[in-house]
């Protein structure tokens, strides 16, 4: 693993830099992640948050633009990740070695159709089991990859998890609490509720009568893998 990106008293001076001055956080995000996961990372740790642990990396979409050290994990070898592994099982990661894990696990399952490899399956992760014996969700996936990224986060480290909401089988689902029940389960404290908002909800031009709101919002959850949400 490489680990060694900061040197450890150059964070820590930098942290404490940060906190000098008071700069509130909007639990209401109109922007585009990237921006988002730098707010965030730059307000939440309490221990340096590098190296970073991106357990669903894909295409670094939301690292754009940023100096970040990331350590890249993904399990399609297409994306050339630093660690080619199921987040469910983190084969050869130790524990306690990261100060921060962001998680963007797959938001949708197949509606229905057949799986394809399509673009959009590919990036919104439609090719993942999601019917009658995942009771029409993707929530199973969450309790298996919070214990492992409780492990290989250090004390105080924070956990960042992009949930969004869906509808499967004409129902409602609320992935959302369900990842929040999950990590509290997993020894986590969840500290946070950021929302996020995309432009336009969305669409299908197949889609011929509405049900349910179209959802143009997702969900940021701030964890700490601590007894509490208290920066030390």
């Amino acid at each position: 693993m490489l680990l060694n990106f900061t040197p450890a008293g150059a964070a820590e001076e930098h942290l404490i830099e940060q906190r000098s001055a008071y700069v509130p956080l909007s639990s209401v995000w109109e922007g585009q992640d990237p921006e988002l996961v730098e707010a965030m990372l730059q307000f939440y740790p309490s221990i340096p948050p590098e190296p970073i642990l991106d357990a669903t990396y894909n295409s670094g979409r939301i690292w754009k633009g940023s100096s970040r050290k990331v350590v890249s994990m993904d399990i399609d070898p297409r994306h050339d990740p630093m660690i080619l592994c199921d987040n469910r099982k983190m084969v050869g990661v130790e524990s306690d070695s990261f100060g921060a894990v962001i998680y963007d696990p797959p938001h949708v399952g197949p509606q229905g159709r057949e799986k394809s490899v399509k673009r959009f399956d590919v990036d919104f992760g439609a090719t993942i089991e999601c019917g009658k014996e995942q009771d029409w969700n993707l929530s199973y996936l969450y309790p298996p990859f919070l214990r492992e990224a409780k492990r290989v986060l250090k004390p105080e480290g924070v956990l960042f998890a992009k949930i969004t909401d869906m509808v499967n089988n004409h129902r409602s689902k609320w992935p959302h609490v369900d990842f929040m029940q999950m990590a509290e389960e997993a020894g986590f404290t969840v500290c946070d509720l950021i929302i996020k908002i995309r432009k336009g909800p969305m669409m299908s031009t197949k889609w011929k009568q509405a049900h349910h709101a179209r959802k143009r919002h997702c969900f940021w959850i701030v964890c700490r893998n601590s007894s509490s949400c208290e920066r030390i």
